[in-house]
Protein backbone atom coordinates (compact mmCIF):
# COMPACT_ATOMS: atom_id res chain seq x y z
CA UNK A 1 0.00 0.00 0.00
CA UNK A 2 1.76 3.18 -0.89
CA UNK A 3 0.00 5.39 0.99
CA UNK A 4 -1.91 4.72 4.84
CA UNK A 5 -4.71 7.36 4.76
CA UNK A 6 -8.11 8.03 2.91
CA UNK A 7 -6.90 11.63 0.60
CA UNK A 8 -11.06 12.37 1.17
CA UNK A 9 -11.35 11.90 5.40
CA UNK A 10 -8.24 10.90 6.26
CA UNK A 11 -9.41 7.72 7.77
CA UNK A 12 -6.66 5.26 8.03
CA UNK A 13 -6.99 3.07 5.04
CA UNK A 14 -7.60 -0.60 5.59
CA UNK A 15 -6.90 -3.69 2.43
CA UNK A 16 -9.66 -5.22 0.98
CA UNK A 17 -10.14 -7.68 -1.45
CA UNK A 18 -11.94 -6.66 -4.73
CA UNK A 19 -13.42 -8.70 -7.16
CA UNK A 20 -10.99 -8.76 -10.29
CA UNK A 21 -8.70 -6.30 -8.74
CA UNK A 22 -7.01 -8.02 -5.55
CA UNK A 23 -6.09 -6.32 -2.45
CA UNK A 24 -7.07 -2.64 -2.49
CA UNK A 25 -6.86 0.24 -0.58
CA UNK A 26 -10.37 0.32 1.45
CA UNK A 27 -11.52 3.69 3.47
CA UNK A 28 -14.24 2.06 5.78
CA UNK A 29 -15.58 5.44 6.83
CA UNK A 30 -16.08 6.57 3.03
CA UNK A 31 -16.59 2.77 1.60
CA UNK A 32 -14.34 3.75 -0.96
CA UNK A 33 -11.69 1.83 -2.53
CA UNK A 34 -8.20 3.94 -2.58
CA UNK A 35 -6.54 2.35 -5.47
CA UNK A 36 -2.93 3.27 -5.45
CA UNK A 37 -1.64 6.78 -6.95
CA UNK A 38 1.91 7.55 -7.90
CA UNK A 39 3.97 9.83 -9.90
CA UNK A 40 4.16 10.11 -13.26
CA UNK A 41 7.34 11.38 -14.97
CA UNK A 42 9.14 11.72 -18.54
CA UNK A 43 12.61 11.18 -19.76
CA UNK A 44 13.78 11.62 -23.38
CA UNK A 45 16.58 10.64 -25.67
CA UNK A 46 17.17 14.09 -27.00
CA UNK A 47 19.10 13.43 -30.81
CA UNK A 48 20.72 16.08 -33.33
CA UNK A 49 18.81 16.14 -36.44
CA UNK A 50 22.23 17.96 -37.69
CA UNK A 51 24.46 15.35 -35.97
CA UNK A 52 22.86 12.42 -34.94
CA UNK A 53 24.15 12.55 -31.96
CA UNK A 54 22.67 11.97 -28.48
CA UNK A 55 22.62 14.51 -25.65
CA UNK A 56 23.23 13.10 -21.84
CA UNK A 57 23.28 15.21 -18.67
CA UNK A 58 24.47 15.61 -15.19
CA UNK A 59 22.19 16.82 -12.33
CA UNK A 60 22.24 17.47 -8.71
CA UNK A 61 25.91 17.24 -8.45
CA UNK A 62 25.94 13.46 -9.42
CA UNK A 63 29.04 12.44 -11.69
CA UNK A 64 27.00 10.21 -14.33
CA UNK A 65 25.48 11.21 -17.19
CA UNK A 66 21.93 10.63 -17.68
CA UNK A 67 19.16 11.88 -20.14
CA UNK A 68 16.95 14.98 -19.82
CA UNK A 69 13.82 13.98 -17.52
CA UNK A 70 11.13 15.50 -15.75
CA UNK A 71 7.50 15.16 -14.19
CA UNK A 72 4.45 15.47 -15.89
CA UNK A 73 2.41 18.43 -14.51
CA UNK A 74 -1.07 17.99 -13.52
CA UNK A 75 -3.60 17.76 -16.92
CA UNK A 76 -0.42 18.00 -19.02
CA UNK A 77 0.06 15.30 -21.98
CA UNK A 78 3.29 13.70 -21.71
CA UNK A 79 4.28 14.78 -25.30
CA UNK A 80 3.30 18.37 -23.78
CA UNK A 81 5.67 17.50 -20.75
CA UNK A 82 8.77 16.02 -22.89
CA UNK A 83 8.73 19.10 -24.84
CA UNK A 84 8.58 21.74 -22.14
CA UNK A 85 11.08 19.42 -20.09
CA UNK A 86 13.99 19.87 -23.11
CA UNK A 87 12.63 23.57 -23.30
CA UNK A 88 13.33 24.09 -20.06
CA UNK A 89 16.07 22.63 -19.16
CA UNK A 90 18.01 22.92 -22.71
CA UNK A 91 16.81 26.10 -24.44
CA UNK A 92 15.92 23.33 -27.21
CA UNK A 93 13.09 22.61 -29.38
CA UNK A 94 11.49 19.15 -30.34
CA UNK A 95 10.42 18.72 -34.26
CA UNK A 96 9.59 15.61 -33.65
CA UNK A 97 9.08 13.39 -30.92
CA UNK A 98 8.35 9.25 -30.95
CA UNK A 99 7.04 7.32 -27.70
CA UNK A 100 9.53 4.41 -26.76
CA UNK A 101 8.45 2.73 -23.67
CA UNK A 102 7.56 2.67 -20.19
CA UNK A 103 9.16 1.37 -16.54
CA UNK A 104 8.10 1.93 -12.96
CA UNK A 105 10.63 3.43 -11.18
CA UNK A 106 10.06 1.82 -7.58
CA UNK A 107 12.55 4.10 -5.39
CA UNK A 108 10.44 6.83 -6.22
CA UNK A 109 7.30 5.13 -6.72
CA UNK A 110 7.48 6.87 -10.40
CA UNK A 111 6.09 5.39 -13.54
CA UNK A 112 8.87 6.61 -16.49
CA UNK A 113 7.63 6.95 -19.98
CA UNK A 114 10.16 7.36 -21.77
CA UNK A 115 10.52 9.24 -25.78
CA UNK A 116 13.03 10.20 -28.44
CA UNK A 117 12.99 13.97 -28.90
CA UNK A 118 14.73 15.18 -31.88
CA UNK A 119 16.06 18.46 -32.28
CA UNK A 120 16.73 20.50 -35.21
CA UNK A 121 19.54 23.05 -34.42
CA UNK A 122 21.83 21.47 -31.42
CA UNK A 123 23.62 25.03 -31.40
CA UNK A 124 20.49 26.73 -29.66
CA UNK A 125 21.56 24.99 -26.72
CA UNK A 126 21.41 26.93 -23.35
CA UNK A 127 20.86 24.67 -20.43
CA UNK A 128 19.43 25.92 -17.11
CA UNK A 129 20.46 25.71 -13.26
CA UNK A 130 19.03 22.06 -12.89
CA UNK A 131 22.32 20.75 -15.62
CA UNK A 132 25.63 20.63 -14.27
CA UNK A 133 26.94 19.44 -17.06
CA UNK A 134 26.57 18.07 -20.37
CA UNK A 135 27.39 16.73 -23.56
CA UNK A 136 26.96 15.47 -26.97
CA UNK A 137 27.46 12.09 -27.71
CA UNK A 138 27.66 9.34 -30.66
CA UNK A 139 25.42 6.22 -30.15
CA UNK A 140 28.44 4.31 -29.16
CA UNK A 141 29.88 6.59 -26.73
CA UNK A 142 26.12 7.82 -25.56
CA UNK A 143 25.81 3.80 -24.63
CA UNK A 144 29.87 3.61 -22.49
CA UNK A 145 29.03 7.21 -20.70
CA UNK A 146 25.20 7.03 -19.46
CA UNK A 147 25.00 6.11 -15.82
CA UNK A 148 25.34 1.96 -15.84
CA UNK A 149 23.05 0.16 -14.23
CA UNK A 150 20.42 2.87 -14.21
CA UNK A 151 17.04 3.43 -15.79
CA UNK A 152 18.31 5.76 -18.38
CA UNK A 153 20.73 3.08 -19.32
CA UNK A 154 17.97 0.96 -19.89
CA UNK A 155 15.73 3.24 -22.06
CA UNK A 156 18.90 4.35 -24.29
CA UNK A 157 20.50 1.06 -24.73
CA UNK A 158 16.54 -0.60 -25.58
CA UNK A 159 16.37 2.38 -28.22
CA UNK A 160 20.00 2.11 -30.01
CA UNK A 161 19.39 -1.16 -29.58
CA UNK A 162 16.39 -1.88 -31.67
CA UNK A 163 16.64 1.45 -33.84
CA UNK A 164 18.44 1.37 -37.01
CA UNK A 165 22.01 2.87 -37.22
CA UNK A 166 20.39 6.59 -38.71
CA UNK A 167 17.23 8.20 -38.31
CA UNK A 168 14.73 7.12 -35.88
Amino acid sequence: MNRRFCPECGTELIEKGLKNEGIVPFCPRCAQYRFPMYNVAVSMIVISEWTGQILLIKQYGRPVYVLVAGYVNRTESLEHAAAREIREETGLTVSRLTFNRTRFFEPSDTLMCNFTAFVKDDRDLCINEEIDAYQWFSRDEARENIAPNSLAAHFLNAYLDQSPLYGT
